[in-house]
């Protein structure tokens, strides 16, 4: 269409580059020889044979986008964006080219503000069915993900590019997390702890570490409010890597005390807690029954108003929005532990 300054916006660099430019469906991969264009990595430039070229950026630094300009700009995986409406608006401000500057962005449907938004406005918006793309993947691919997901709430959202706004029987709803948000905590917070729920073992494939921060501020009787107020949650964490993240937050936060379970390790886990340089009160609980069981009061709190998010989480609320439902997603924060307790 005549466009020559380009911008390629992916989750984070190394995205951009193994997936939009050198995937197999990358822009790289999928040109013709004659018109294949060439990725220089000091100028994080992919340029074309005719003198066209584009940027890439990381969705995780929107100031980056701050100069440029361009007249169109390609989005990936939009809805995974952690800042996603500042990044696109501060690159609204960079796509001043040509007569008719575009956007085109690709991503999951995941129900979140900024897409919804985004559907909600002059967008024109197209659909396609992993099954559409049959031909180009591994057939046991094909049968294993129609065997297992076909027909369910997950299969619709990953695979036919439905956007599922609640999960069916999951124990917490979008306009649940809604109702409360707050931008920030109210001051002389009454306490505040850091919860872990440490994961069995640190490969790559393991839950990940549930690692929050919560206040409360109590009331009069039952009326108390907690204040969800960071989540520090990751996988492939080691021991120390998850009791360090931990204790620096609570550092941050002004903790009094870090509460861990220890079902899986014991004492180990205050053990690991003070080799780290925890100084703070360790308090270990062992859970006695299931996560549903410990959720489901978590959930009551939340419907009764009495649990607010301070800012947005956004890993934490997409999985908190799947528990319960038909389909839960392979890696839990397990934050509600603590809460439950």
């Amino acid at each position: 269409g005549g466009a020559r300054r380009a911008c390629l916006v992916g989750p984070a660099l190394s995205d951009v580059r193994e997936v939009m430019i050198e995937g197999q469906s990358g822009l790289a991969s999928i040109s013709r020889a004659a018109d294949r264009p060439t990725y220089q990595v000091s100028r994080r430039r992919l340029e074309w044979p005719s003198g066209a070229h584009a940027q890439i950026f990381s969705a995780e630094d929107p100031d980056s986008l701050r100069g440029p300009q361009f007249d169109m700009a390609w989005c990936d995986e939009a809805a995974a964006w952690r800042d996603a409406s500042q990044v696109w608006d501060t690159l609204q401000m960079g796509l001043r080219l040509g007569r008719a500057p575009r956007a085109l962005v690709t991503t999951t449907p995941k129900p979140t503000s900024f897409l919804k938004g985004l559907l909600a406005g002059e967008a024109i918006v197209t659909r396609a069915s992993t099954f559409f793309n049959a031909a180009n993947l591994a057939p046991d691919f094909i049968r294993h993900v129609s065997d297992v997901y076909a027909g369910t709430l997950l299969g619709r959202q990953e695979l036919e590019g439905e956007l599922i706004e609640d999960l069916e029987g999951a124990l917490w709803t979008r306009d649940i997390l809604r109702a409360k948000r707050v931008e920030r905590a109210p001051r002389g917070l009454d306490d505040i702890v850091v919860a872990i729920d440490p994961p069995v073992s640190s490969a790559a494939t393991a839950d990940a570490c549930g690692i929050i921060a919560a206040g409360i501020q109590r009331g009069e009787g039952l009326r108390s409010s907690c204040f969800v107020l960071a989540n520090a949650s990751d996988t492939g964490l080691s021991p120390m890597d998850w009791a360090g993240r931990a204790f620096a937050l609570a550092a941050r936060m002004g903790a009094s005390q870090i509460v861990a379970e220890a079902n899986q390790g014991g004492e180990m886990v205050r053990s690991v807690l003070l080799a780290a340089g925890c100084d703070l009160p360790i308090r270990l609980v062992h859970a006695r029954l299931g996560k549903r069981g410990r959720a489901i009061p978590v959930a009551a709190l939340y419907e009764q108003r009495r649990v607010h998010h301070v800012g947005h989480f956004n890993a934490l609320e997409d999985e908190m929005c799947c528990f319960g439902a038909q389909v839960l997603p392979a890696r839990l924060t397990g934050w509600t532990r603590w809460f439950g307790r």
